[in-house]
């Protein structure tokens, strides 16, 4: 978009418009129109348009123009003081229900974070844009779901909160509430902010006859009840879930769940279980999951991304820190500025920032001495947010395009010889669709038998019990790289099974596959020492009935005469080096990726301090390990090619050379 001073004064006019709550003037909630009563505290008022469409007192209002003319005709009584007070109270009654942000600015205050006094609560743009997304389910009588991933303090969670308590106090009774957090302090704080607004809540507003105040319910130290709603609300953290498992709750805001501590014993997983477990799906039930970024990988990040996707029940919300108002500084010369963008500012301008906004992130990137920092700090996508702070081996934006060419998978089922192992296993192969599979299908074999070398299918080797690292079966389809394209994956089995039993299923997929190229990485079966189960028996067992075996031959071992080994092995040495090929591969778009879960690896996988790859602490890379030997495999050995013969017979174990190595 070309950067003019014309544009920056339209953003800058956008976000200067005039909003006043009290009248509805700038509101961005539903389709509103212009009510007048002249003889109103708020004469000019804009009102949602579904007051008029249901609401009784409204229409009479309307139709007489005026409070004292209503009284006069429909109450049949004369205009007094008190009697104009009671209709007016009864058309704030109506008002808020249909009305938040009015509701918020006369009856909330909340602490001014730049003085002592505590103010109304007036929205921002942030928490304006935040209140469309909870009123537009609401407005439609649609469970409120919502994962907010938070940049900076512009107070989402002051909102959140906020939007439950009118829920409680104007919309409900009995309707119970959780607040939960990483810490029992932040859950304790979050509660504070209702306590305040009870403070000076009008009693009239729910026919109440005295100030309204928190209670304890049942001698129970984490809950509390609104005796005049019947609403309670308990809170807990994450390090206590003891505190918040089994509430009747049907509101649940659940606080900062990146930070949530995932252990052996206890994970945001089970925890958030327990609590929206008894979540009924009902219109205005409200489950709103909100955090700041903390790395990727973790339960917060993937539930973004499942959002982003339309694969959570959840709607996705992220506000970059140019929406927030107090990010900018004045401009003096706007040509100067204008021609000295660097390219990343240009993106910023792209994104929708006023140059005032970008001049101010100009001025507060030069206290950090890393961009990356910065954007973490300040992030102006959901991309930059989850930047991660430790040294990750994958770019996050080529990571992020990776996640383009995701999808579930066509099928998922077995592949099924006449048996599970030995010679028969390869014999009536064919595949069973299956709900509880471990093989996922995105394109079955081509019925074109062609094209030799076409597929290729790699091996990482985990444990046996259900704690241990997956073993992972990935197939690759090479066929595209004939006319300069690139391979995709195209299957991929993921489970736990004994390595015998591995192997075999291996060459399952593999003979299915077309007599692909199967390379199964020998690291782990070579460093193990468990009876019948080494290397050179389980694999050269397969070799006797499986002819396309990748195999390793270095240059030493051809010097000596060193019979070759079966497998791709994993050391540091060759590690570095298929890493290095697969950051190259996400550079230039060198495959398709269709397993979501093989971009998550790919976000949690990090250079460690003794210069060692691997996966952050509770996370696994087996997925990412098949990709990284697949795609250099791929482009180290030759390409595929088209024969006349419709078969090729293969006598004996050939050996393909892993040479370079």
């Amino acid at each position: 978009m070309e950067i003019t001073v014309i544009e920056n004064e339209r953003r800058k006019k956008e976000i200067d418009r005039p909003y006043r709550p009290e009248t509805g003037e700038g509101s961005i909630t539903g389709k509103r129109f212009c009510f007048h009563l002249p003889d109103a505290p708020i004469p000019i008022q804009y009102i949602p348009e579904m007051m008029l469409e249901e609401v009784e007192l409204v229409k009479l209002l309307r139709r007489h123009g005026s409070i004292e003319k209503f009284i006069l005709n429909e109450l049949k009584e004369s205009p007094s003081p008190v009697i104009k007070e009671e209709v007016w109270r009864r058309w704030v009654k109506v008002r808020i229900k249909y009305d938040f942000e009015f509701w918020a600015v006369l009856f909330v205050r909340i602490k001014n974070k730049t003085g002592d006094s505590d103010i109304p609560f007036r929205l921002n743009r942030p928490q304006r844009r935040l209140l469309s997304e909870l009123e537009d389910m609401r407005t439609k009588r649609l469970p409120i779901r919502l994962i907010l991933l938070k940049a900076r303090q512009w107070g989402g969670s002051t909102l959140v909160q906020m939007y439950m308590a009118w829920i409680q106090l104007v919309h409900r009774k009995n309707w119970n509430s959780v607040i939960c957090a990483h810490l029992k302090d932040a859950a304790a704080n979050i509660k504070g902010m209702y306590s305040k607004l009870l403070e000076s809540y009008p009693a009239w507003l729910i026919d109440a006859d005295k100030p309204l105040k928190f209670q304890p319910y049942e001698k129970m130290g984490n809950t509390s009840v609104i005796a005049e709603t019947s609403c309670k609300v308990t809170i807990g953290s994450a390090e206590t879930p003891e505190s918040v498992r089994g509430s009747d709750a049907v509101m649940a805001h659940l606080s900062e769940v990146a930070f949530w501590p995932h252990t052996r014993l206890k994970s945001p997983e089970s925890l958030i279980r327990s609590v929206c477990g008894s979540v009924a799906l009902l219109p205005d039930s409200v489950v709103v999951m909100e955090s700041t970024a903390n790395g990727t990988g973790n339960y917060f990040h993937q539930e973004c991304e499942r959002a982003k996707r339309g694969e959570s029940d959840k709607r996705f919300l992220f506000i970059p820190w140019f929406e927030i108002e107090m990010y900018s500084v004045p401009v003096e010369d706007y040509d100067a500025l204008i021609t000295s963008l660097t390219d990343y500012e240009k993106d910023l301008w792209d994104k929708g920032a006023t140059l005032e906004a970008i001049a101010w992130y100009r001025m507060k990137r030069k206290e950090y001495r890393d961009h990356a920092d910065m954007m973490a700090e300040y992030p102006s996508d959901d991309v930059e947010a989850f930047n991660h702070t430790g040294e990750r081996v994958f770019d996050i934006r080529q990571v992020q395009r990776l996640r383009e060419s995701c999808r579930p998978a066509d099928k998922v089922g077995e592949v099924y010889g006449k048996a599970f192992s030995g010679k028969s296993a390869l014999e009536g192969l064919g595949f069973k669709e299956e709900a509880g599979g471990r093989l996922h299908i995105w394109a079955f074999p081509d019925s074109d038998m062609s094209v030799k070398d076409r597929y290729l299918v790699v091996v990482d080797i985990g444990g046996r019990s259900s704690k241990a690292d997956y073993s992972v079966i990935v197939v690759y389809d090479r066929y595209w790289m004939l006319f300069g394209g690139v391979p995709e994956i195209v299957a991929q089995w993921r489970g736990h099974i004994d390595h015998d039993l591995l192997a075999w299923k291996s060459v399952q997929i593999a003979a299915f596959y077309h007599h692909a190229l199967l390379v199964i990485e020998s690291n782990t079966l070579e460093t193990e020492h468990t009876d019948g189960e080494h290397t050179e028996y389980i694999l050269d067992t397969i070799a006797d009935s499986y002819t396309h075996l990748y195999a390793r031959v270095s240059a030493e071992m051809i010097r000596s005469q060193v019979p070759s080994k079966w497998g791709f092995h994993m050391n540091r040495s060759t590690k570095t080096m298929v890493v290095n090929h697969q950051i190259q591969m996400l550079r230039e778009n060198g495959y398709i990726e269709r397993d979501i879960q093989a971009c998550y690896e790919h976000d949690v996988f990090e250079r460690k301090p003794n210069g060692s790859f691997g996966a952050m602490d509770g996370h696994h890379d087996d997925i990412l390990i098949t990709r990284c030997i697949g795609n250099y495999i791929c482009y180290t050995e030759p390409l595929p090619y088209r024969f006349t013969k419709m078969q090729v017979k293969v006598s004996g174990s050939v050996p393909i050379g892993e040479a370079t190595i």
